[in-house]
């Protein structure tokens, strides 16, 4: 278990916004009267930057953001169990760069869809509850990882459709896991967080082998020889309650728990002593409002700036490139009132869009001066 170093303050950011970026409501769409729990922009492909994908219900919901504020809805997937509620959405692409999508919820079930022909390419079935989030691996984005309420994160190939590796066991998470992600350039490495109130990091490492014969594996996928991990090279608990989203910053972690903050922080791993190190908290970024879980944040495909919504329907920017945290702007409407669940900035971070508990989806764009 990694320790909180002390004699470091970290340093909180103010809540008086910068305002050197204004942002305007350009869309509203009321998608349905479903809370929709994840919105993502496709930073896999550059042909579909401005291609976003919805999920709550029983619903799956490809748009394309258009020019002046437009937003046009491009296809749409029912799942056939009525009672299936998604709860988080992934892009992820096929061995021939053909982009799929990758959702799961409350039934436990991954219904990856072959976005060019409009169907489902496989269903992963393994998980014994419900999935809270599914990332992609972007060096590698066949292979994605899911955070489940039964307490496991799962790797898995979605092309082949096989569970490569299960991580849980000893050293793995005590309650629900809420949210995971791949370190963006160390590909054998991602982190995890949930109800247990740790964060933990993970290695495929010695592992890999297995995650190559998933590509070429012609049997039956369930006779595939998943392996179990059953400990992590790193925990830490620099929050105090459930932790619902953690990001990869190059080698730092920011991670969100119902604490109403960001911390930013960086995992300090002992090389010669798995599981042991330091935790050093660096900056803390107030979210006012947010204490209730699965609220998630985003950022920009730079890095440049985060967008976090809260259960009154505004939403935080922040500057992730100053040093005491900048809040960038504080967007609110009138008519925005309820649970921002997640927000999904745009490349650039010139758009940011939010999914709301009523069904809503809004969109926000920056005002060029």
């Amino acid at each position: 278990m990694s320790r909180i170093t002390v004699g470091n303050e970290s340093l909180v950011g103010s809540l008086t916004p910068s305002n050197k970026k204004s942002y305007k409501v350009t869309n509203r769409i009321q998608e349905g009267k479903k809370p929709l729990y994840a919105v993502v922009f496709n930073f896999l492909d550059s042909r579909f930057f401005n291609v976003f994908v919805t999920a709550g219900g029983n619903r799956i919901t490809l748009y394309n953001c258009l020019e002046d504020g437009a937003i046009s809805a491009l296809q749409s997937y029912a799942d056939e169990d009525k009672e299936e509620s998604f709860y988080t959405v992934s892009w992820a692409c096929g061995v021939k760069n053909n982009p799929f999508v990758a959702a799961g919820g409350v039934k436990g079930i991954i219904r990856v869809i072959d976005v060019n022909n409009e169907k489902i390419h496989k269903s992963l079935v393994g998980h014994g509850d419900s999935v809270n989030e599914i990332r992609t691996q972007p060096l590698k984005p066949q292979l994605v990882i899911t955070a489940s309420k039964d307490e496991s994160v799962r790797l898995w190939n979605v092309e082949t459709g096989i569970c490569i590796l299960i991580f849980a066991g000893a050293g793995g998470h005590r309650y629900e896991v809420l949210s995971v992600d791949f370190h963006p350039t160390e590909i054998f490495r991602f982190a995890s967080c949930g109800m247990d109130t740790t964060i933990k990091i993970w290695s495929m490492k010695e592992f890999w082998t297995y995650v190559e014969k998933s590509y070429t594996w012609t049997d039956d996928p369930s006779k595939f020889p998943t392996k179990f991990v059953q400990f992590p090279v790193f925990t830490a608990s620099v929050h105090t309650n459930y932790v619902d989203c953690n990001r990869w910053f190059g080698d730092f972690i920011l991670s969100k728990s119902v604490d109403n903050e960001i911390l930013l922080w960086e995992p300090q791993l002992k090389e010669n002593s798995p599981g042991e190190g330091t935790s050093d908290v660096l900056q803390r970024y107030p979210v006012p409002m947010s204490d209730i879980w699965f609220i998630k944040f985003s950022y920009d495909f730079h890095l440049s700036s985060l967008a976090i919504g809260n259960q009154e329907g505004k939403i935080f920017v922040w500057d992730l490139k100053s040093c005491p945290p900048v809040l960038v702007t504080k967007l609110s409407h009138n008519q925005s009132k309820c649970v921002i669940r997640q927000t999904a900035m745009s490349v650039d971070g010139s758009t940011i869009l939010a999914a709301c508990e009523d069904g809503t989806i809004w969109r926000w764009d920056v005002i060029t001066k």
